[in-house]
């Protein structure tokens, strides 16, 4: 019974040290920020309202955030 606790417990172990060795491997990874001006927001958000995807309620808070980006 000893033994098979132990050879369970070295299973285990070797999964875990095979799981966790991969995890991503030193893959490349990019981050890519596409901006728009306000005006492209604004036009962007108009259309999304006229749309009807947007009440008028959630189209001002949103015109209002936009308009207070720096």
């Amino acid at each position: 019974m000893r033994r098979l606790s132990a050879a369970c417990v070295a299973l285990v172990l070797a999964v875990s040290v095979l799981l966790s060795s991969c995890g991503g491997g030193g893959a490349k990874t990019e981050n890519v920020v596409i901006t728009k001006s306000k005006g492209e927001q604004l036009s962007d958000l108009q259309k999304t309202y006229e749309s009807g995807a947007l009440s008028r309620d959630e189209y001002e808070k949103q015109r209002k955030k936009i308009l207070e980006q720096p």
